[in-house]
C-alpha cells in the first residue's frame, strides 16, 4: 500500500521595510520553497505574512502552526530562520514544539531538517545558544540586584515567581510574545501562578516583566 504524500506548509514573510508591496524577496522565497517540496515529493501550500515584522506570531504563521498542531500538515518549510523567528530562543521554542507535536521543521538555508541526525545536531547547537542567552539575562539581573544592594538601594519585595519562570517571561516577551500568550503558555505547561492557581492572568505576567525591566534598567555606579 502506497503511503500518503506528505503535506508541507511553506511560510513566506517580508517586513514593511523590505517593501512587501514591491514583492522584494517574496518570489525568491516562494521559488526556494517550491523547489524543496517538489524535490521531496511533497504536496504543499504557501502562506504569506507580507509587510509584517518577525517580532510577533503573525496571522498566517499562527494558522500554519494550528494546521501542524492538529495533524492537517506534516512539515513547515522556511527559507531562512529569520523569516520565522526574531531570535534564536524563538526558533528553538518552535523546534521544541515541532518535536513534541510530531511535525517536521525545515530551514532551507541551514539544511536543518528535524527528521535527520544532522538537523537534530544543528537544533541542539541552537538550543545551546538559546540557553546561553537565558543565562546571560539571568546574570545581568543578578549583577544589577547585587549592585543595588551594595549601594543600599531597595530591590523591592521578593518575587513569588520562581527565577526560571521569570527568565521565561522575560525571554518570551523579548521575542515579541504578548503577555496574554505568555500566560497561556505557562498554563499549558502546568506552571502554578504566584497564588498557587493553575491559571495565569495577563496582568500577573505584565507585572513580572515590568519588574524585571526596571531592574535591568537600574544604572550601574
Amino acid at each position: 500500500m502506497t503511503e500518503p504524500r506528505k503535506r508541507a506548509i511553506g511560510y513566506v514573510r517580508v517586513s514593511t521595510e523590505e517593501q512587501a508591496t514591491s514583492g522584494l524577496g517574496v518570489e525568491a522565497q516562494i521559488n526556494a520553497i517550491k523547489t524543496e517540496c517538489i524535490n521531496r515529493g511533497w504536496d504543499f501550500e504557501i502562506v504569506m505574512d507580507l509587510g509584517c515584522s518577525g517580532k510577533h506570531i503573525n496571522p498566517e504563521l499562527r494558522r500554519a502552526l494550528d494546521l501542524l498542531r492538529t495533524g492537517r500538515a506534516d512539515a513547515l518549510v522556511v527559507t531562512k530562520m529569520d523569516r520565522l523567528a526574531r531570535s534564536v530562543q524563538h526558533a528553538v521554542t518552535t523546534m521544541n514544539t515541532a518535536m513534541q507535536q510530531g511535525w517536521n521543521l525545515i530551514f532551507i538555508d541551514q539544511a536543518l531538517d528535524l527528521t535527520t541526525p544532522q538537523g537534530r545536531m544543528v537544533a541542539t547547537i541552537l538550543a545551546g545558544f538559546a540557553e546561553f542567552e537565558r543565562e546571560m539575562i539571568s546574570t545581568r539581573t543578578k549583577e544589577a540586584l547585587a549592585e543595588r544592594k551594595r549601594n543600599n538601594l531597595p530591590n523591592g519585595r521578593k518575587s513569588a515567581i520562581p527565577a526560571a519562570i521569570r527568565d521565561y517571561i522575560w525571554t518570551r516577551r523579548e521575542d515579541g510574545a504578548s503577555f496574554s500568550v505568555i500566560a497561556s503558555e505557562l498554563e499549558a505547561e502546568g506552571h502554578l501562578s504566584p497564588t498557587g492557581l493553575a491559571s495565569w492572568s495577563e496582568s500577573t505576567v505584565r507585572r513580572a516583566y515590568m519588574s524585571m525591566q526596571r531592574r535591568q534598567a537600574t544604572p550601574i555606579a
